[in-house]
């Protein structure tokens, strides 16, 4: 009976070993590479299957989903011989589990040295400023490297990415001090544009500044020399106005030959003024105004005329009777007029008498040297006798 018990146990063992051998579930996104005797004999797909136990044998288990790989820092030259510290991330997918299992012992390590070997190929060609601005070509071309040799592997690439490039410490300083050097040079160029706007813009308003103010003067020029213009023409109409009124006031007095004579009489002490007037010239009609003068006031009561021939005494008529002291005469402005043309005709003597001495003959009524034969000297001519005094009044 334990026999039995003992036999029983070790059958339920082994069909629970067939079963365990037979039965092969595989994961979602894997494939299962079977083989018979060490041979290929299949691959398995994912879910619940079934071989032959104790002949078929599930060897590699694949792993069908997209892969991230990144890889550690690798040196790289570039072309102006200086080195780099790259980083790289690779994204892969096996699409032939049987050919990533059975083409290529260890697929993952194959792309990573592939990748280093793409990558210097591709860096050594350029120079450091173009690998560090490049990031997209050297992505491209590992991309197509890596997808011609993976392609037999069973494997595709999907991406290839530059985590990071690390020049040498010295580098970076250097490319630190060029960078602060760029900024402080573009800081420069824009403060120098500021200040060209600055200047530009105040020189502009400067200058309309300076248009404005020049069309400002020039109107206020303008409306000067018109107020000046108007001005004096209205000075000219009232010079001409007043002209016009003395003219018409002389006119209207009808002044005669004596008048004129005397007006000769009052200008010759102001013509005579000076005492840089050496010379001095007389117009001719002072002669005739005088000799008017002289036979107007011959003319005149009480006084002797000049007659040809013998001189006798005029009849002055009966005589005027004598007022008495203090009292006023009926005729005193005729006394006023006599004494007035005999201090003229005395002012006027004394203002030829220079004239005389400057003559060249140095005689009276001679004409001046240099001046025009048509203006005559001045022939003062001789004081008239004074009146006789009239007789008392009884």
């Amino acid at each position: 009976m334990p026999v039995v018990l003992v036999l029983l146990a070790l059958l339920l063992v082994f069909v629970i070993t067939v079963l365990a051998k037979t039965v092969r579930i595989v994961p979602q996104a894997r494939a299962g590479i079977v083989e018979r005797f060490g041979k290929y004999k299949q691959t398995l797909p994912a879910g619940l299957n079934i071989v032959v136990p104790f002949i078929d044998k599930v060897r590699y288990l694949i792993d069908l989903r997209e892969q991230v790989v990144s890889f550690p820092p690798s040196s790289v030259i570039t072309e102006d011989n200086l080195t780099v510290e790259i980083d790289t991330v690779i994204y892969f997918q096996v699409i032939d589990p049987v050919a990533a299992t059975y083409e290529i012992a260890n697929y993952i390590q194959a792309v990573e040295q592939i990748t280093m070997t793409t990558l210097r190929n591709i860096v050594g060609g350029m120079d450091l400023e173009q690998t560090l601005t490049s990031r997209e070509t050297i992505n491209s071309g590992l991309r197509g490297v890596l997808d011609e040799a993976t392609g037999k592997w069973g494997i595709r690439v999907g991406r290839v990415e530059i985590k990071s490039i690390d020049p040498p410490p010295s580098i970076k300083d250097t490319m630190e001090k060029q960078m602060r050097a760029d900024r402080d040079k573009r800081a420069a160029i824009l403060t120098a544009e500021g200040q060209r706007q600055s200047a530009i813009l105040t020189a502009e308003g400067q200058k309309q500044s300076a248009i404005l103010q020049a069309e400002g003067q020039r109107e206020s020029q303008i409306l000067r020399a018109q107020a000046d213009r108007e001005a004096a023409i209205l000075r000219a109409q009232g010079e001409g106005q007043a002209i016009q009124t003395v003219f018409q006031a002389i006119h209207d007095g009808q002044p005669d030959q004596s008048l004129l004579a005397y007006q000769y009489l009052q200008m010759m002490p102001k013509i005579a003024e000076g005492d840089a007037n050496k010379v001095w010239i007389i117009p001719s009609e002072f002669n005739e105004a005088l000799k008017g003068l002289g036979s107007t006031m011959s003319q005149l009561q009480g006084i002797p005329q000049e007659v040809d021939g013998p001189r006798t005494r005029v009849d002055m008529g009966p005589a005027e009777p004598q007022l008495p002291r203090g009292a006023n005469r009926d005729d005193g402005e005729l006394s006023e007029a006599n004494e007035a043309v005999q201090a003229a005709i005395r002012e006027a003597a004394t203002a030829a008498e220079p004239r005389s001495r400057s003559g060249s003959a140095g005689t009276p009524g001679t004409q001046a040297q240099g001046t025009d034969p048509s203006i005559d000297s001045v022939d003062v001519p001789p004081e008239p006798p004074a009146p006789p005094a009239a007789p008392p009044v009884s």
